[in-house]
């Protein structure tokens, strides 16, 4: 299944540059500070005894700091019944809550589109907690924090809410979210509201500011100025945000040592705008909006539907959204996406076998091959297409979810076809012979075999995952366990299709 002021370029310097190139920034590392960390009163020091009767020395009723010692873990909470998933209750009850949490958190995001759809199934699958499940639900928080990894705002946001997000931790997640979609007015409503949430002085100023009290919020920055809670480079940004005016023909903010969605609204706020294409995937959500050039919202789309961050309806629309008035580059695809809809719905062979060839070579560049096949594959069939035309329409349905009908309307004896039926046969290359194998009836590991027989089965599929995506960077039996283990327990669909989007996309994920 699948979910789906003027911007002024800020160039990252030095090391922290190379960092982010390195390795994007996962969710942990960019939540904002948005909410104070619970304080735990200390222990008391122990007292000598005396001998004497205990004295009061006042009337006042004394601070007390109240810990909730048990409650009821979020971590079973999800979006998607065992009916649904076709997987049992039971997926997370005998792992080590630790471990899935390590799994989750080192499985990539720019994988192939059906492993990318099993990873976001068992995200949200309604299951048993784990060994070591507690009320905090840290596999829960790591669910979502994959989520927001993986740029799924959307569904992110649906699970947040089938739970009690008046806890700090849960409370920062879906503060972000709202800051990022676009609705900072209903997260500062709401940190308002909840009174076991402690908003921290930089939040507390823009919430402040936002509910419309600007003279507060000054107030507020000059209070904890003098205090020393502020940093420098929280104050220039507070102090920009709350009267930009004075800082008018002044030098742009340098890049922040520590993004957050928080950050970002706030230097969006100001003109002064961080360029999406560099940030992490939940980021791009912000360029979506109307608010927005035309051509940044195309981009933001293109890259959060190619790692399935939204569907490919989404995305046709902001393709069809209006003319482009420019060539080169995103609107040369635009172009092309718009002409060959125009021929589908004109229903011209002639004219689709052109538009499509063009339309494929677009958007293949980008790596949307398995979104446009969504979109256009099952309409092109309908068509009395020929040569060239006829063969991108086959690939098409291959990569759509009518493969196996597709494949089924071929007698060629092809891998592909044959594939597409599940029974590969006439293995030409080293690829194409591990996924034969994995369809030849060859056994998968004894270690997923016996993650999977002790009812480890979630821990065995993240596994499974982590074995694919390994093999693709060359170890081809991993690609043979992988497969082999995704049918072993009924996920012939994923198998297939992971096997055809291997073969087909040819790309190193």
């Amino acid at each position: 299944m699948r979910y789906f002021g003027p911007v002024l370029l800020l160039c990252l310097s030095g090391h922290a540059l190379a960092a982010q190139q390195a390795k994007p920034l996962s969710a942990i590392d960019w939540l904002s500070q948005s909410v104070e960390a619970p304080l735990v009163a200390p222990a008391p020091a122990a007292k000598p005894k005396v001998d004497e009767p205990p004295v009061a020395t006042g009337a006042n009723v004394p601070q007390v700091t109240v810990t909730s010692l048990d409650g009821p873990s979020p971590d079973p909470v999800g979006l998607l019944s065992s009916a649904v998933t076709g997987l049992p209750r039971s997926l997370w009850a005998k792992s080590e809550s630790a471990t899935l949490i390590s799994l989750m958190q080192s499985e990539r995001v720019d994988t192939l589109p059906a492993l990318h759809d099993l990873m976001m199934t068992l995200l949200l699958a309604e299951a048993d907690p784990p060994i070591g499940a507690n009320a905090d639900g840290d596999l829960f928080l790591a669910r979502v924090d994959k989520l927001l990894d993986l740029g799924a705002l959307d569904p992110a946001l649906e699970l947040l809410e089938q739970v009690d997000t008046s806890s700090p931790n849960l409370f920062r997640r879906w503060f972000d979210v709202a800051l990022l979609t676009g609705n900072e007015n209903k997260a500062c409503t709401q940190m308002g509201d909840i009174p076991n949430v402690a908003p921290t002085v930089s939040a507390r100023i823009f919430c402040t500011a936002r509910n419309g009290d600007w003279s507060a919020a000054a107030l507020t920055l000059n209070t904890h100025r003098v205090l020393g809670d502020v940093t420098p480079e929280e104050e220039a940004l507070l102090s920009r945000f709350l009267d930009p005016d004075l800082y008018e023909g002044e030098p742009v903010l340098p890049t922040p040592t520590r993004l957050s969605p928080l950050v970002f609204r706030m230097r969006e706020a100001i003109g002064e705008a961080l360029p999406t294409a560099r940030l992490p995937n939940a980021f791009a959500h912000s360029d979506l909006r109307n608010t927005t050039g035309w051509k940044s919202q195309l981009e933001a789309a293109e890259r959060l539907a190619r790692i399935g961050a939204i569907s490919e309806n989404v995305l046709l629309g902001h393709y069809m959204a209006r003319t482009p008035a420019a060539s080169g580059g995103v609107w040369e695809r635009v172009k092309a996406i718009q002409k060959l809809d125009a021929a589908i719905a004109a229903a011209d062979p002639v004219d689709v076998a052109q538009r499509l060839d063009i339309a494929w070579d677009a958007m293949k560049d980008v790596k949307l091959e398995v979104p446009f096949a969504m979109l256009y594959a099952q309409k092109l069939t309908a068509l009395p297409l020929t040569g060239n035309a006829a063969e991108i329409a086959f690939t098409l349905s291959l990569l759509s979810q009518d493969y196996e009908s597709a494949a089924q309307t071929r007698d060629d004896g092809a891998f592909l076809t044959l594939l597409a039926e599940g029974v590969p046969a006439g293995a030409v290359d080293p690829i194409q012979t591990a996924v034969q194998a994995a369809f030849d009836g060859v056994e998968p590991s004894a270690e997923l075999q016996a993650l999977a027989l002790n009812g480890q089965l979630g821990e065995a599929i993240l596994e499974a995952i982590h074995t694919f995506n390994a093999g693709i960077a060359g170890d081809t039996s991993a690609i043979t366990d992988a497969l082999a283990f995704l049918r072993s327990i009924g996920l012939e669909d994923v198998a297939r299709r992971a096997a055809l989007q291997l073969l087909i996309l040819e790309r190193d994920v």
